[in-house]
């Protein structure tokens, strides 16, 4: 039988915004793609997987979290399992090897491995909270988040190992390691930098030289240097849903994933993308309240964990944009086109929510 008295700490705010930005989301895609006869649908794709996506968000919500703590070891082993099998089988979009085909659908599946490692990682610091001020615990907890970080970089995908190794990183500095841990870890990142630079794949290494020098091929930072044109366009009010020039004459391109956010700046213009990113932290703000109401550390993680996937997604997506960061393929949370994204993003939301649930409710039912 369900527990209606769940629903008084259902946070409804929290629900709002994000569906909010989703419907804001789903709008832009059709503004980016519907005068593309390939993508003309991609919008009624989006808002199919907003409805899957609120359906699992409430089943989610009402699940108790707790019980994920069963299945920890087995996520991790997942998401190990799934990462190998996209090495070995996945197909190639956009350059990398990170996609699977089910049933002639291409799924990412680190899109979900996110989340899975945070489940793995959120048991594993508070399993043994008491035990990561030994530095033995801390290498066995590195050694769990450079595993899956090799296989994505393999792919090769550094945006997204650099997404894993964010959300790890922020888990292991928040379950209360020593001082000294964290500036062995910082020594750690440092020592491995030059084995990253030489192992660097050649279009990891062209962003890069475009980010330094966007005038030094032009040809690379065409798109750069369209997204800054698309903002500065915008002015304060914007030129009107689907009246940007950049967009629609498509000289912006990936328009409706990457660059979903200087579509929203040149249509909406300053005030409609500062309220935007006012959702987005406002949404953060939610998460980071939840994980101090929760009562048990394990929950507070899976919610650092929800919080900090938003937030670097976030900061990394509109710093490509504005051109103040190197291009990592990195999506607008709740905004840019993506099936995967979104369910796994609605997937986190609801995590969250069963957490404030049963924020005060400490007995499994």
């Amino acid at each position: 039988m369900l527990d209606r008295s769940l629903l008084r700490n259902f946070d409804l705010l929290l629900l709002l915004a994000v569906v909010a930005l989703c419907a804001i989301g789903i709008a832009m895609v059709y503004s980016a793609t519907i005068t593309t006869i390939d993508l003309a649908d991609y919008w009624e794709r989006q808002l199919f997987f907003l409805v899957m996506g609120l359906v699992v968000l409430v089943l989610v919500a009402f699940f108790d979290y707790r019980h994920l703590e069963l299945l920890a070891q087995p996520a991790y082993l997942g998401l190990i399992v799934s990462l190998v099998a996209v090495y070995l089988f996945g197909a190639v979009q956009g350059g990398s090897q990170s996609w699977i085909s089910i049933g002639g659908t291409l799924v990412q599946p680190t899109e979900a491995g996110k989340f899975l490692l945070i489940i793995f990682f959120a048991w594993y610091l508070s399993r043994f909270q008491e035990q990561m001020r030994r530095i033995g615990y801390l290498i066995a907890a590195l050694f769990f988040l450079i595993i899956p970080l090799v296989l994505i970089y393999l792919q090769p995908d550094l945006g997204m190992a650099v997404n894993f190794a964010f959300i790890g990183g922020i888990l292991i500095l928040v379950s209360g390691i020593r001082l000294w841990h964290i500036a062995l870890m910082g020594m750690g990142g440092l020592a491995a930098l030059p084995i990253l630079v030489g192992t660097m794949q050649g279009y990891m290494v062209e962003r890069l030289q475009m980010f330094v020098d966007p005038g030094g091929n032009r040809d690379a930072s065409f798109n750069v240097v369209q997204a800054l044109i698309s903002i500065g366009n915008g002015g304060w009010l914007g030129k009107g849903w689907g009246h940007g020039s950049q967009n629609q004459l498509h000289f912006l391109r990936v328009r409706h994933t990457d660059f979903i956010f200087s579509v929203i700046a040149e249509e909406l213009g300053f005030v409609g993308t500062v309220l935007i990113l006012l959702l987005l932290f406002f949404i953060i703000w939610r998460l980071v309240r939840i994980a101090d109401l929760a009562q048990d550390q394990f929950g507070r993680l899976l919610t650092m964990g929800v919080a900090a996937i938003i937030f670097f997604q976030t900061l990394i997506n509109v710093g490509m944009n504005l051109s103040i960061m190197p291009v990592t393929g990195v999506t607008l949370p709740f905004l840019s086109y993506g099936g995967s994204s979104l369910l796994s993003m609605l997937l986190a939301i609801g995590l969250a929510q069963s957490v404030v649930m049963r924020h005060r409710k400490m007995d499994f039912q």
